[in-house]
């Protein structure tokens, strides 16, 4: 995909229904740290990434760690969207939490009604429901693609050794 919002991307989905879905881009690491839109979180160098074109006004955030954070939504193997922010920015604060628990995004990226499922039945898209929490949370930005097509197998992993611009090859 040349989309830039999405080139070379690996998406967790947290959201699927009839209606839409969303998801967070985890590999693009933004310019900013917590502190820069939180002055009154003390654990300021949480690094922020962008989640996706959508709503990038808004702040969210998924974590491994649903005995500090209540209220979050299980989405997949252990990693949970969202809960109780107060809480988070507590546990910032204390240094109760750090970047290898949770991860912030700005803005998120969304399908309205049937989109996804087009750009699916396109092959626009590289699915699997087979995803680490470690690798989410390694912050391996520079590697995760890679990682994540070669561990979706033969019929994908030569693919991760394709340049970025295939006319420059």
């Amino acid at each position: 995909m040349m989309d830039p919002n999405f080139k070379r991307s690996v998406i967790l989905l947290t959201e699927y229904s009839e209606v839409g879905a969303m998801g967070f881009v985890l590999n693009q690491l933004s310019e900013y740290v917590l502190s820069d839109i939180m002055p009154d979180v003390a654990y300021a160098e949480i690094p922020l990434y962008k989640g996706g074109p959508v709503g990038n006004n808004t702040l969210h955030f998924i974590h491994r760690c649903p005995e500090k954070i209540e209220d979050g939504i299980e989405i997949t193997n252990g990693i949970y969207w969202g809960g109780d922010f107060e809480m988070v920015k507590g546990l910032i604060n204390n240094y109760q939490l750090t970047d290898a628990d949770i991860r912030f995004f700005i803005g998120y990226s969304g399908w309205t009604e049937g989109q996804l499922d087009d750009e699916l039945q396109e092959d626009t898209w590289m699915v699997t429901d087979k995803f680490s929490p470690d690798l989410l949370f390694s912050h391996n930005e520079d590697t995760l693609w890679k990682e994540t097509v070669v561990s979706l197998g033969q019929r994908y992993a030569h693919i991760a050794n394709f340049p970025e611009n295939p006319t420059l090859n």
